[in-house]
């Protein structure tokens, strides 16, 4: 007989995700995946100047701020039919790319590391390091204190044999992550020195940027890129391959669907033809081109009254928590009625596949001979890891390139005026994956707006043909080892990076399960 676990919150800092399993013979046989959570953002965009769009829109996360942003003028220059020019792209390329660096070294050492790292090895630190030090007290006031839950904040911790039993690669993981914390501080800062400040910057606008290309700024932008750089080539890349190595079994757990999309990230040019990271679609394993009239949104089972099957452009919020059977406040989105995964792995897979970056085939190629695996391994828990490590180097060199170009005496702005009617969406790369927002004006206002986020995509709840989404699918098939210390399927969904500040646009009481994991 089936029991159900019910993993409510899932997520480490951010988000309201409940996952609800059902094991059987060790083994996860169903799952569902649950934003707990209405916010609403659309609505509160309605009857609003299109130019207050790209602030609000910020405020959807403030982890990942600044792809909203960017999809919000994606949107708006879509709709005002304006072109930013180059000075104007390659700002907005560099703050976003501050953005996805300090989120992928967030993901991998706050977020999931600590699956893997055994903190409680930090009592066995000799060191004269004060931060371990300091790390060392928290943990050992948690145990004098007989706390269940030892080693707070680095917390959930499960009780079993999950960890890495290397005390001294312990300690260094536990170093690698407080000097993550400092690194992630220096993207925002580079972020910062365009947009004004972090989190929800504030020179993003529509037909460019709001402030001026200096060499200061070129400057203080490299010197942080510098460390950056040299964090991820030396430490993140090296602790991903320790990990993997250590945890093979990874490479085979949390497969999911496999397939894959990406909107285009980072263009290249101002008409937004070319992408650093490419367009595309694999389905089956087949290589497809993008066309973004293929997506639409189900809420069979959301909490929705809205229309379902839509495309965004005639998409619908109209929350109902009573509705039946409906279990999350995420929709469904689906591309051409397909599921598909978003995401760094998506994208590896894509630019993989059409050959679009020979230094990321040749990064991929090495990882793979030191692992001694195949592409396809690259489909799953581990995988997800290592393909965001290795973008975050792709797009740090690719930094470099773009400061190169920026022209000092060059405009950063392409005057506009707001239509009395238009339409326009914007489409970009998250850190999480594929970003969407399509705006419709009215009388100079806003009669629409519609975001549809990476864990939108990935967590999405079934369809209105049952079919699970990329997380529900992933999780079936998964081993756990105990009930009662259910790492195994946070591990592969932390491999997604969830966001459901993001995803969520209510909490239910009913209590009708085996185990109940609350963080």
């Amino acid at each position: 007989m089936a029991e159900t676990i019910i993993i409510d919150p899932l997520t480490r800092v951010e988000g309201h995700l409940k996952i609800e399993i059902k094991v059987e013979n060790n083994k996860v046989v169903d799952a569902y995946s649950s934003g707990e959570m209405f916010r609403g953002i659309e609505i509160i965009l309605r009857d609003r100047s299109p130019e207050d769009a790209p602030m609000i829109a910020q405020r959807i996360c403030g982890v990942c701020p600044q792809i909203h942003g960017t999809g919000s003028v994606f949107a708006l220059d879509d709709a005002f039919h304006v072109t930013p020019p180059k000075n104007g792209r390659l700002i907005r390329n560099l703050m976003l790319a501050a953005n996805f660096l300090q989120s992928h070294i967030l993901h991998f050492y706050l977020l999931s590391a600590l699956d893997f790292v055994d903190i409680k090895a930090i009592l066995q630190y000799k060191g004269m390091d004060s931060r371990l030090i300091k790390v060392k007290e928290w943990v050992k006031a948690d145990i004098d204190a007989n706390k269940k839950d030892a080693g707070a904040p680095f917390l959930p911790r499960y009780e079993g044999d999950y960890y890495i039993k290397d005390t001294e690669l312990n300690i260094h993981g536990i170093a690698s992550y407080l000097k993550a914390i400092e690194i992630r501080r220096k993207c925002q800062e580079m972020l910062a020195i365009f947009g004004g400040k972090m989190p929800h910057c504030q020179t993003l606008v529509s037909g460019g940027v709001a402030c001026r290309p200096t060499i200061d700024k070129i400057s203080a932008f490299r010197s942080r890129l510098s460390e950056i750089k040299d964090f991820i080539e030396k430490t993140y890349i090296p602790d991903v391959i320790a990990v993997a190595k250590l945890y093979p079994d990874y490479f085979k757990i949390g497969k999911g669907i496999g397939n894959f999309m990406c909107y285009g990230g980072f263009p290249e040019n101002e008409a937004k033809t070319e992408w650093m990271m490419p367009q595309g679609v694999l389905i089956n394993g087949k290589s497809e081109e993008f066309n973004a009239n293929n997506i639409a949104e189900f809420v069979k089972f959301s909490k929705y009254s809205s229309g379902t099957g839509l495309n965004p452009f005639d998409g619908e919020t109209v929350p109902n928590y009573k509705k039946d059977g409906a279990y999350s406040w995420l929709k469904s989105p689906r591309y051409g009625g397909k599921v598909v995964e978003v995401g760094p792995l998506a994208r590896t897979l894509i630019a993989y596949t059409k050959k679009k970056n020979s230094t990321l085939n040749s990064l991929v190629d090495g990882v793979l001979s030191t692992l001694g695996a195949t592409p396809d391994a690259l489909i799953s828990t581990m995988g997800r890891h290592a393909a965001r490590a290795l973008e975050a180097k792709i797009l740090a060199d690719r930094i470099e390139g773009w400061l190169d170009e920026i022209d000092l005496n060059g405009p950063v702005h392409t005057k506009y005026s707001i239509p009395i009617k238009s339409k326009g969406k914007g489409l970009t790369e998250g850190p999480r994956g594929s970003l969407g927002h399509w705006i419709t004006i009215d009388n100079y206002r806003i009669s629409n707006y519609q975001a549809v986020v990476p864990t939108t995509w990935n967590g999405s709840p079934r369809d209105d043909n049952g079919t699970p989404g990329p997380f529900e699918q992933a999780l079936i098939g998964t081993p756990v080892a105990d009930v009662k210390n259910p790492i195994e399927p946070a591990r592969v969904i932390r491999s997604f990076d969830p966001c459901l500040a993001c995803a969520i646009h209510a909490i239910d009481v009913k209590n009708n399960k085996a185990y109940e994991i609350k963080i």
